[in-house]
């Protein structure tokens, strides 16, 4: 667990990346300006601070420059930008930035950049004359989100009605916090619409992986191979609330 420092004008921003970290164990602040931004900074020192380039009143590489010159920069810093060019960019690193992540950031990519950004020892206010190896810029590439789970999913075999009650608790009876999602899907009837049976299988799919992992979204996007975004929106369609399932689950 780690404190972050999230630092972006845009609201929708600002709770996309606290609840993307937060589902991580992160504790997350938020500053919508540099102001509170120096504020926040002058109050306690963040493991990480992920700040955006574009603002209102100061623009980030301003209050980087700052942080630079009174020596506050003792915390990895990561840029983000939709706009930016490669200067900006490279600016950014050349005055102590330690990575640059361009909007909208792919969410294995954030990930990786934060885990990367606390693993980084705290140094001293790099020199203005620091030169990065290279600037790493995030493509917002659908692809990047999805990746193979490091372990066996559970077959599509083991929700088929057809194959009787035995069958279908198969592999997941083994947690009582599953049943009730196992009883949901033995239940599906096939004389139903298809939209209808599909919709009542899709249900059953999402409340077992969100049981599973304990209602972190995070996990179970990437184990459903769904970008965060279009997970929220399907879930949201089928009437499923990811809040009451980790409750549940306790």
């Amino acid at each position: 667990m780690a404190n972050i420092l999230v630092v972006d004008d845009e609201m929708g921003i600002r709770e996309l990346l606290s609840e993307i970290l937060g589902d991580e164990g992160h504790v997350v602040a938020t500053a919508e300006n540099a102001q509170q931004a120096r504020e926040l900074r002058q109050a306690s020192v963040p493991d990480l601070v992920l700040l955006d380039i574009w603002m209102p009143d100061t623009d980030g590489v301003t209050l980087l420059k700052e942080w630079q010159r009174d020596g506050l920069l003792t915390m990895p810093v990561i840029m983000m930008s939709g706009h930016a060019t490669i200067d900006t960019a490279v600016e950014a690193t050349r005055i102590g930035a330690l990575n640059f992540l361009e909007k909208p950031i792919a969410l294995q990519k954030l990930l990786k950049a934060v885990q990367q950004g606390l693993s980084h020892s705290r140094e001293p206010a790099r020199p203005a004359s620091y030169r990065p190896a290279a600037v790493t810029s995030v493509a917002s590439n659908a692809g990047e989100l999805h990746h193979t789970p490091d372990h066996a999913v559970t077959p599509i075999s083991a929700y088929a009605p057809a194959l009787g009650g035995d069958n279908l608790h198969h592999g997941i009876a083994t947690n009582s916090a599953y049943a009730p999602v196992a009883d949901n899907a033995a239940n599906i009837s096939f004389d139903l619409p298809l939209r209808e049976a599909r919709d009542a299988f899709e249900r059953a799919y999402f409340e077992y992986h969100l049981v599973r992992e304990n209602g972190s979204m995070t996990r179970v996007a990437e184990r459903t191979g769904l970008e965060r975004t279009h997970l929220y929106r399907k879930l949201k369609q089928l009437g499923v609330e990811p809040g009451k399932l980790s409750r549940k689950n306790h």
